[in-house]
């Protein structure tokens, strides 16, 4: 891969995580956005309520067997 964003500082990750499968360890490093006033239980009520929306609107269809 290439770096295209090559004028920004470098910046540590906020967060890291290592996986293990067998021999093979993959490392994920995770970054949030600057300057947001979004928390992190704000951004998953959003999650949740998308889901619910979309399971409502699931079992709608399959009542009406469309």
């Amino acid at each position: 891969m290439t770096d295209t964003k090559k004028n920004r500082p470098a910046r540590r990750p906020d967060c890291v995580t290592e996986v293990r499968r067998g021999n093979t360890v993959l490392v994920v490093s995770g970054y949030f956005k600057q300057g947001t006033t979004a928390t992190a239980a704000d951004k998953m009520m959003k999650v949740l309520e998308a889901e619910s929306a979309a399971g409502e609107q699931a079992a709608l269809y399959c009542i009406n067997g469309a």
